[in-house]
């Protein structure tokens, strides 16, 4: 019975990851990066709307 080594493992999991960011860029299209929300919004001023934290 032959066992994979370390090597093709990783390998084999950097290809998985690759297909399925290939694939997802393929079916929606890349992201429009100037009409994404900020990454850090601390201090934006935006109230929180809709969840536990709203105080609705």
């Amino acid at each position: 019975m032959s066992s994979l080594s370390r090597p093709i493992v990783g390998t084999l999991a950097i290809a998985l990851i690759a297909a399925i960011l290939v694939l997802d860029l393929a079916r929606s299209g890349a992201p429009d990066l100037f009409s994404a929300p900020a990454a850090i919004a601390l201090g934006s001023g935006a109230a929180p709307e809709g969840a536990h934290c709203s105080g609705q």
